[in-house]
């Protein structure tokens, strides 16, 4: 990407931020008229000090005498408080846009393909959501302040220059165009490096959570070296990336500072010339010095700010790549109330990458409403894919999967999975309560008589009384209060409770101890009563009541049949069948 193409992404990035300010306009304006005010503070200070001086010290005038000190506390005053509503109500608009935009960035994650998170990284999206939208309220307050701020400044103290005497004023702007080149090459660097900082960022998070969320393997395993290891290696990637840019804005300040200083002495060297000090009162010549001694920290800000400036810009393009990645595909037009459950697949051809091939070739079966169909087969012969399909999980290539006749890809999302509820062996419970697990999302604002019975249904009360507040008790980060039965007896709760006429089951009892498997398979039994029920079964045992069994083989149906027929048979669900009996 050459310069010119680099400088107008970042207007663009930066329009696009000041369109998050405009609902916030008047206490924008506020905070900007009172940086100005600050600004103009500065140079009233530079040119209050030549009467001061011309009156006070040199005409001993005194009625200035008097009323310097009165108008130094007065503008100071007016600085302070002009100082304080500007840094209030900038924040304030920084915090507005930083709140608007994290609600966006997490709308939108809740609505992204399951494809998205399975190419993407929780760390990384983690760092998006906490890191990069703080480099954007710095960039969208920290930095407008400055540059509005200084900008007034600078320009002032100039004014007064070239007022005082015009020709010295220009010998001081000779090293501008210097600075201008210093300030764009360093703006170069800063992009580079803030896109490699927000990715390394990106890492500590991914490893962390990894590390966090498995601990028991990392310490069953001994694998707390490893972890320091990588950990550190990307913690020092961090490090040196982020002392290459602030070497680079370290070496950029004192560059443009030595620049101008340089330029200062030679004003100097001239103002003091007999011919110049002759036309030049005390005050005039003590007061241009001043203002060029107060240009420089101005200066030194507004060439510090870049590595502010571009850390924000490429926070906010990271942002924006997130908020404008397409949500789940959903033009599903045809409305219906329940569904009596008949799903249909016909001819299904699926895969997760095109370069990698068909996961799924040419499936076709159907389930009619209210049978128990169990899906068997070998690891990865495809049998998960089948079923995350009919909920949209993922949008096949080929083919279609029909609902009641009707086509899933032409109804609306939302009531399509209003159809279903789903029980796997991986549970998710949220850091809550029992009741709210139960009564989760759709089903918030259940009464309590009705989650007590889904709970009794799945043999939930059991343990629940058990627990000091019962129902209100928090079950900690996804249940980690509660052993792997009771997790799994919740989610048959919740899927009792949302009471939908298509139950998918993925391999419910396959962690479980036989006495837990016991209670669960009760409880499902319940669960499965009058509805349309996919089930993915490692345990032949649980599924031989099944209305059929569809064995799965490299992607394709290769059997379908009831328990007793396929034994006969002789084919591959006796293969399997054996196998299990044998172990």
């Amino acid at each position: 990407m050459s310069s010119d193409q680099a400088q107008a992404g970042t207007l663009a990035i930066y329009r696009r931020l000041l369109a998050y300010v405009r609902p916030h306009m008047r206490a924008f304006i506020i905070a900007a008229i009172a940086l100005g005010i600050v600004g103009l503070t500065e140079f009233a200070f530079a040119w209050l000090i030549k009467p001061i001086i011309d009156g006070s010290f040199v005409k001993k005038d005194p009625m200035i005498i008097m009323m310097a000190p009165i108008a130094l506390i007065l503008l100071f005053l007016v600085r302070g408080v002009a100082s304080y509503f500007s840094d209030y109500w900038m924040m304030w608009v920084a915090r507005q846009v930083i709140n608007t935009l994290r609600g966006q960035m997490f709308s939108r994650l809740l609505r992204l393909p399951i494809s998205f998170y399975d190419h993407t990284t929780s760390g990384t999206l983690l760092s998006k959501l906490t890191y990069d939208v703080e480099q954007v309220a710095m960039a969208s307050s920290q930095v407008i302040s400055i540059v509005l701020r200084d900008t007034i400044s600078a320009i002032g103290l100039l004014a007064l220059m070239f007022y005082y005497d015009w020709v010295l004023a220009l010998i001081l702007l000779i090293g501008t165009p210097f600075i201008a080149w210093v300030i764009r090459e360093i703006n170069k660097r800063f992009r580079r490096y803030s896109s490699r900082i927000q990715s390394s960022v990106g890492n500590i998070t991914e490893i962390a959570s990894e590390a966090i969320d498995g601990q028991r393997v990392v310490k069953t395993f001994g694998g707390q070296r490893y972890e320091e290891e990588r950990f550190t290696a990307a913690n020092e990637e961090n490090r040196r990336l982020n002392m290459r840019m602030e070497a680079t804005s370290a070496a950029a300040v004192p560059v443009i500072q030595w620049v101008a200083a340089t330029a200062a002495a030679g004003v100097i060297f001239v103002a003091t010339r007999d011919q110049n000090l002759q036309q030049l009162t005390a005050g005039t010549f003590v007061s241009f010095v001043a203002s060029m001694m107060m240009l420089l920290p101005p200066m030194k800000r507004l060439a510090g700010v870049m590595s502010s400036l571009q850390r924000g810009v490429s926070a906010a393009e990271s942002i924006f790549k997130l908020i404008d990645t397409p949500a789940e595909i959903d033009k599903g037009t045809h409305h219906f109330g329940r569904s009596s459950g008949r799903v249909e697949y016909r001819d299904v051809h699926f895969a997760y990458q095109a370069e990698k091939g068909n996961v799924l070739h040419g499936v076709s079966f159907n389930v009619e409403a209210g049978q128990t169909v169990a899906f068997v087969g070998r690891s990865g012969s495809g049998k998960s894919t089948l079923v995350s399909l009919l909920p949209r999980f993922y949008d096949l290539q080929q083919g279609s999967i029909l609902l009641d006749g009707v086509d899933i890809r032409d109804i609306p999302l939302e009531e399509l999975r209003d159809q279903m509820a789903l029980v796997s062996q991986h549970i998710t419970l949220f850091n809550d309560t029992i009741a709210n697990n139960i009564a989760y999302g759709r089903l918030a604002g259940t009464s309590r008589e009705a989650i007590i019975a889904a709970a009794e249904a799945a043999h939930a009360m059991e343990f629940i009384n058990d627990l000091p507040q019962g129902l209100d008790t928090l079950v900690g980060e996804n249940g980690v209060l509660l052993s792997g039965g009771q997790r799994q007896r919740l989610a048959i709760a919740r899927a009792l409770l949302k009471n939908s006429p298509i139950l998918i089951l993925d391999e419910a009892t396959s962690a479980l101890d036989t006495q837990s498997e016991r209670h669960i398979q009760s409880a499902l039994e319940q669960l499965m009563k009058n509805r349309t029920t996919l089930v993915i079964a490692h345990r032949l045992s649980t599924i031989e009541g099944a209305d059929r069994i569809i064995v799965m083989d490299k992607g394709q149906v290769v059997e379908s049949g009831r328990h007793d027929e396929l034994l006969r048979a002789g084919g591959h669900y006796a293969t399997l069948h054996n196998m299990q009996f044998a172990e």
